[in-house]
């Protein structure tokens, strides 16, 4: 890599001129809050204001603040240095490398089947006489591939953008439509937590499952495939980052407002998962007619979606990057993974390792749509998943205050109290589960 200076720029270089930020270069934001707001992350929110009302609707804020914190340090680290997230993690170590590897394909195996499950449950309950939820999952799947195959970032951002709008109308209209009691939900942003067993680690699950995932990292690589390639998108970046979160915070406190008002205050439960929205479907067809509910599912499935197409698309790019770095060790030709010049120019959407990914995705995944998910593999999988946010935000401390990130875009006070408190956060919420895990029937 060429040296740097101080203001992140190779040796006898200018400077990037600064870009003033902009509504109109917004972008990869919306993609990372679609992609990392799951039907997982609306409906664990919707039981949290069924459980509780609104007493940890400051635990949900909080939770948004913490994923800004995130993605701003993923993209700050792409744009100050030049280099992408994975060959920072490379510096660190051979381990991470190995984390990585395994991660990506034992998360990826279950998540495509969980992906294309929760994509095609709210097809089968708006059409329950077409066919089983597996083959709308399958359905879900190939058209993800399809969509994600032949077209690159560009048409894909605008394809997330109008499915963000999707979610947006319906969560918002739901919110409205069950009249929120604004004076609980203004007492619901104070920090009290509520009196019952275990209310510590549900309130940390809340504000860590707020939109948390893998794609957090990916964030970086969207912001290259963007074109913002240097510092001097710094600005547009941060508030590119922020509406995303906002956002995603306007998704997740609209379902509390919905657990608060029609579950909470009625007594109706609702099952965790995916399932639980459609539960909510009927619901909300006997409150405020079929029309309500129509829409509800076709928000559902929206979000279902965007999740589904944002993962195919910004984990199979930094899984590219990961096989670009271990071909150029192979034939020496220097350790230097993919710059962010390199994933702006759009080559790699088109690469063998990137279409790789996708299929390892979509195909294999379809397995377990017909045979159910192994038990062991689950267990693997969600301790994996839960490792993942303590190791990004721990190596992120580790990046931006070394000397591989520019002096100038190095961690304040700030950040990195931020990343700091994201890490052991997310670092205790591992532990629970791992402790939760059924592991004497493991072995």
């Amino acid at each position: 890599m060429a040296e740097t200076t101080g203001s992140g720029v190779s040796a006898g270089e200018s400077a990037p001129q600064p870009r003033k930020a902009s509504w109109k270069y917004i972008g990869p934001g919306i993609v990372v809050a679609a992609t990392g707001v799951g039907a997982g992350d609306l409906v664990a929110t919707l039981i949290a204001g069924s459980n509780f009302g609104y007493t940890l609707l400051w635990a949900a804020v909080i939770g948004c603040v913490v994923k800004i914190s995130l993605a701003e340090a993923a993209g700050r680290w792409h744009l100050a240095t030049g280099r992408t997230l994975f060959d920072g993690w490379a510096s660190l170590g051979r381990w991470t490398t190995w984390f990585f590897v395994v991660y990506v394909v034992i998360w990826g195996y279950v998540y495509g089947a969980a992906a294309m499950s929760s994509s095609g449950l709210p097809l089968q309950a708006l059409f329950p006489d077409v066919m089983e939820l597996k083959w709308w999952g399958i359905l879900t799947g190939l058209v993800g591939l399809v969509f994600v195959w032949f077209n690159k970032y560009a048409v894909f951002e605008k394809v997330m953008t109008v499915l963000v709008g999707i979610m947006f109308v319906v969560t918002v209209y739901l919110a409205v439509r069950v009249t929120p009691n604004l004076g609980d939900a203004f007492a619901g942003l104070l920090p009290v937590l509520p009196d019952e067993k275990d209310s510590i680690l549900n309130t940390l699950g809340l504000i860590g499952g707020v939109g948390g995932t893998i794609t957090l990292a990916a964030y970086g690589y969207w912001v290259n495939a963007k074109g913002w390639t240097n510092t001097g998108w710094m600005k547009v970046m941060r508030l590119d980052n922020r509406v995303a979160y906002i956002t995603t915070g306007i998704f997740v406190v609209s379902m509390l407002f919905v657990g608060a008002e029609l579950l909470h205050s009625s007594n109706v439960a609702i099952a965790s998962g995916d399932k639980g929205l459609v539960q909510l479907s009927g619901i909300l067809e006997k409150e405020y007619g079929n029309a309500t509910a129509k829409l509800f599912l076709i928000g559902f499935f929206a979000t279902s979606f965007t999740s589904l197409i944002g993962v195919w698309h910004g984990v199979s790019l930094m899984f590219a990057d990961f096989v670009e770095r271990y071909r150029k060790q192979r034939v020496g030709a220097g350790s230097q993974a993919l710059t962010g010049e390199e994933v702006a120019s759009g080559t790699h959407e088109k690469s063998v390792p990137f279409r790789a990914y996708l299929l390892w995705l979509t195909f294999p995944p379809m397995i377990l749509l017909f045979q159910g998910q192994p038990f062991r593999l689950i267990i693997l999988y969600g301790v994996l998943g839960a490792a993942f946010m303590p190791f990004l935000a721990l190596t992120l401390v580790w990046l931006l205050n070394s000397s591989r990130t520019p002096r100038e875009w190095r961690n304040g006070w700030l950040s990195n109290g931020m990343l700091t408190v994201a890490g052991l956060l997310f670092l205790v919420l591992c532990v629970k589960q791992i402790t939760d895990q059924d592991w004497s029937s493991f072995f």
